[in-house]
C-alpha cells in the first residue's frame, strides 16, 4: 500500500503532472531533431533544475527521457534521417512506407507499439529489477566484447542477402570509431598528427550525414517524379493491425528489456537485434524487409522504448548506469543527496515507486502527444523536392553543428554523406557503418580488458570463454549468424523446404 502512494504521487499532483507532461511534449521534438541528443538535453536540465526539489527535477527529466526516445522515429519515417541512434532501424521500413504515402499510419502504428514496449519495460523494472540486474552483472568483458561482435554479424540482416557487405560496412564502422585517443593508453590511434582527431569522429554526425546528406543526394536523381501524397485519413491503427503484431511487439520488449539492462548498450543496440529478431522469425511478411515491412516498424520501436525501463534497473539496483542518459541521472541523484545502488530499494524505497509510477505517466502522455500532430508532420514529405533536399540538408548542417558548436562535426558530417551516396549507388547499407561505429568501444576496451586479464593469452581468452554457459550461448549465435548466411545453409532450408 505504501509503494502504491508512492507511485501515484506524480499523478495526483497538478504539478508534477505538468512538469511531465512538458518534458515529454519537449522531449518528443528535441528526440526528432537530428543532432539534439536526449543526453545532451538531460544533461542541461540538470543546471537548470538543481535547485529545484527533487521530485519536480526526476518528473521533468524522465519525461524528456521517454519522449526524446520515441521522437527520433518521426524523421525517421519522414525524411529517413533517424532522431537519434535508437530510430536507425525504425527507419529501415518506416521510410518505405512513408514513400508509399503511408506516413500516417506508420507514425500511428510505430507510437502504439512505443507505448507497448515502454509499459513492459516499465513493468519488468517494477517486478523483477533485482533478477535482471543480477542477469547483467553476469557479463564479463569478454562477454560485452561478444556481444558488441554479435552486432556487427547482424549487420547481415540490414544488409539484404549479402553478409559480406554487411560486415564490411560493419567493420569501416568500427575503424570510424577506433580514430582518436586510446581509451587505455591515450596513444594517439589514425589521427595522422591532426589534433582535430584526438575526440574521434562524432558518431552523430556520421549518422546524420549517411542517412540525412546521403538520402539527399540520392533524391537528386529522381526531381521529376512527383511528392507522394500522404494518406493521413487515419492515425489510430486499427485495432486487428495492433493484434496482430501485439505478439512481436511483447517479443521484441523482452530483447529490448534485457539488452537495455546490460551497462553501456541502449536502446540503439536492442532496436537493431529486434529488427533481426523480426526478420529472422516472421514467416511470411505481407512485405519484404526493407521495403516497408510494418513487422520492421514495430520490432525496433517496441525494443527501444522497452529499454528505458531495462536502462533503470541496474541504475536503481546497482548503481550502474544502463545507457548514457542513466549516467546522467545518477549524477542529478547525487546532486540532490541520493545514493543510487544496492541500499536505496532498502533506504530510500520512495524514489523507486516514484520513478516507476513517473515512468508510467510520461508513457501515457507518448500516446497522447505521440498520435498529435501527425498531418503537420507528414507535410514535411509532400513538399516539392526542389524543396525538402534544401530542408534535409539545412537540417543536418544544423544537428551536426549542434553537437560541439564545431563547423569541423559539419565537415565530417558532408564527408560521410558523400560516401553514403556512393555505397547506396553500388549496393551497400549505410546502417552497419553506423552500428559499427556505436559498438567499437564497446568490442575494443572489453576486448582489451579480457585479455588483460588473461594476462595477454589468446588462448586463455577463449578457454576461458568455453567455461562460462552465457559466453558460450553468445558465441554458438555467432557462429549460427555466420553459418546461416553461406550458400551450404541456403540451399539446405530449400531442400528441407521442398521435401515438407
Amino acid at each position: 500500500m505504501e509503494a502504491l502512494s508512492f507511485f501515484a504521487i506524480s499523478w495526483i499532483s497538478p504539478q508534477l503532472l505538468a512538469l511531465t507532461a512538458l518534458g515529454t511534449f519537449l522531449g518528443i521534438y528535441v528526440g526528432a531533431i537530428p543532432g539534439l541528443s536526449v543526453t545532451m538535453a538531460v544533461s542541461i536540465l540538470i543546471s537548470f533544475t538543481f535547485s529545484w526539489e527533487v521530485n519536480n527535477a526526476l518528473c521533468l527529466m524522465v519525461g524528456v527521457y521517454m519522449g526524446g526516445v520515441y521522437g527520433g522515429s518521426r524523421t525517421a519515417i519522414l525524411l529517413n534521417i533517424p532522431g537519434a541512434p535508437s530510430a536507425i532501424a525504425t527507419a529501415l521500413d518506416g521510410y518505405p512506407l512513408a514513400q508509399k504515402g503511408l506516413a500516417g499510419e506508420a507514425i500511428g502504428l510505430s507510437t502504439v507499439m512505443s507505448v507497448i514496449g515502454g509499459f513492459v519495460g516499465i513493468f519488468v523494472l517494477a517486478v523483477a529489477a533485482p533478477f535482471v540486474s543480477d542477469f547483467a552483472i553476469s557479463f564479463q568483458p569478454r562477454d560485452y566484447m561478444l556481444l558488441g561482435v554479435l552486432g556487427i554479424m547482424l549487420v547481415g540482416s540490414l544488409s539484404g542477402n549479402s553478409l559480406a557487405k554487411g560486415v564490411l560496412a560493419g567493420s569501416f564502422g568500427v575503424l570510424i570509431g577506433t580514430v582518436g585517443l586510446d581509451p587505455l593508453t591515450a596513444e594517439e590511434r589514425f589521427t595522422f598528427g591532426v589534433v582535430e582527431l584526438w575526440n574521434g569522429i562524432n558518431p552523430v554526425a556520421v549518422m546524420i550525414g549517411l542517412f540525412g546528406i546521403s538520402e539527399a543526394l540520392t533524391q537528386l536523381h529522381f526531381m521529376h517524379k512527383a511528392s507522394v501524397k500522404q494518406v493521413i485519413n487515419r492515425i489510430i491503427p486499427k485495432w486487428k493491425d495492433v493484434k496482430r503484431y501485439l505478439p512481436l511487439s511483447l517479443q521484441s520488449s523482452s530483447v529490448g528489456v534485457i539488452v537495455g539492462a546490460l551497462p553501456g548498450t541502449g536502446g540503439d543496440i536492442a532496436a537493431l537485434m529486434a529488427y533481426d529478431y523480426a526478420k529472422r522469425t516472421t514467416k511470411n511478411p505481407e512485405v519484404e524487409f526493407g521495403k516497408g515491412a510494418k513487422e520492421g516498424l514495430v520490432a525496433p520501436e517496441s525494443a527501444n522504448n522497452a529499454a528505458v525501463g531495462g536502462a533503470y534497473i541496474p541504475m536503481l539496483t546497482l548503481g550502474i548506469p544502463g545507457d548514457a542518459v542513466t549516467a546522467v541521472f545518477i549524477g542529478a541523484l547525487f546532486i540532490h543527496g541520493l545514493n543510487p545502488g544496492p541500499l536505496l530499494m532498502i533506504e530510500q524505497p520512495e524514489i523507486f515507486w516514484f520513478t516507476v509510477g513517473n515512468l508510467t505517466l510520461a508513457n501515457i502522455f507518448i500516446l497522447i502527444f505521440g498520435l498529435t500532430g501527425i498531418r503537420l508532420f507528414a507535410k514535411l514529405v509532400e513538399c516539392p523536392k526542389g524543396v525538402l533536399i534544401p530542408i534535409i540538408f539545412l537540417l543536418s548542417i544544423v544537428g551536426a553543428y549542434s553537437i560541439n558548436n564545431a563547423i569541423t562535426d559539419v565537415w565530417w558530417m558532408l564527408g560521410f554523406g558523400v560516401i553514403g551516396y556512393f555505397m547506396k549507388q553500388y549496393g551497400y547499407q549505410v546502417g552497419p557503418v553506423i552500428l559499427g561505429v556505436i559498438l567499437s568501444r564497446l568490442i575494443d576496451e572489453n576486448w582489451r580488458r579480457a585479455i588483460l586479464s588473461e594476462q595477454g593469452s589468446i588462448a586463455g581468452f577463449f578457454g576461458e570463454a568455453f567455461t562460462s554457459p552465457l559466453s558460450c550461448v553468445l558465441l554458438a549465435t555467432i557462429v549460427f549468424i555466420f553459418i546461416s548466411h553461406t550458400p551450404l545453409w541456403t540451399r539446405w532450408r530449400k531442400n528441407k523446404s521442398s521435401k515438407s
